[in-house]
């Protein structure tokens, strides 16, 4: 979100109004964050699976002559080499998936938040709600459902996320190890449903301009 099409924090706004909008801020930083360690994390899956099917190529000889053949020894110390650096990048990528863990909880507060906004709006105005919208058309409600559905995506793609690091170091298969990597990289539960989703409400919020 640049300067220009963001008003920023700043501003008259209180209370629920104030929370709301900060909120439609952070949810679009968020996603931004969540989108390089998505890329961050390609990468270093795609390492994985090089190493995975590299190492495929390289076999131990199956005849041994007295103790280690000339060709044995050379041969396991780029086995044990290469098995450090699986290790060290299936690192990575775990931290890369703590990192996207901790953005869905705050993502997870925001939505908690706003349903406790939807909830004193009903204690002060009733079931129908504020009678005016505290923005441009949306309603209090409208405002929670829109962080649910997006927390609710993030979630879908985190538990995602988690199977393929738990399998794509362990898998030799190549057709099944670009299944993993075309996943991670697509990302199908963030679709363009929900950009659609972020885009209005910044552009309820005042951040986007029609």
């Amino acid at each position: 979100m640049d300067e220009a099409t963001t008003p920023g924090r700043k501003g008259n706004l209180t209370g629920s109004a104030r929370k709301l909008k900060d909120n439609a801020a952070d949810w679009h930083n968020f996603m931004l964050k969540w989108e390089r360690l998505s890329n961050e994390g390609s990468t270093i899956a795609t390492k994985i699976v090089n190493f995975k099917l590299s190492k495929e190529t390289v076999k131990m000889p199956e005849v041994m002559m007295e103790g280690k053949s000339s060709t044995a020894a050379p041969l396991e110390k780029i086995a044990d080499q290469s098995n450090q650096e699986l290790e060290e990048e299936c690192s990575k990528l775990q931290n890369v998936v703590k990192k996207m863990d901790h953005i869905l909880s705050k993502m997870e507060k925001m939505v908690s938040a706003e349903k406790g906004i939807c909830e004193l709006e009903t204690f002060q105005y009733g079931e129908k709600g504020r009678p005016a919208p505290m923005f441009q058309t949306w309603s209090t409600q409208q405002f929670a459902e829109v962080s649910s559905k997006l927390y609710e995506a993030y979630e879908q793609e985190l538990d995602l996320k988690r199977t393929i690091l738990g399998e794509v170091a362990h898998t030799t298969n190549s057709d099944l190890c670009m299944v993993y990597l075309s996943c991670w990289l697509y990302q199908p539960y963030i679709d363009d449903n929900i950009k659609l989703l972020l885009e209005g409400l910044l552009m309820e919020t005042g951040h986007r301009t029609i």
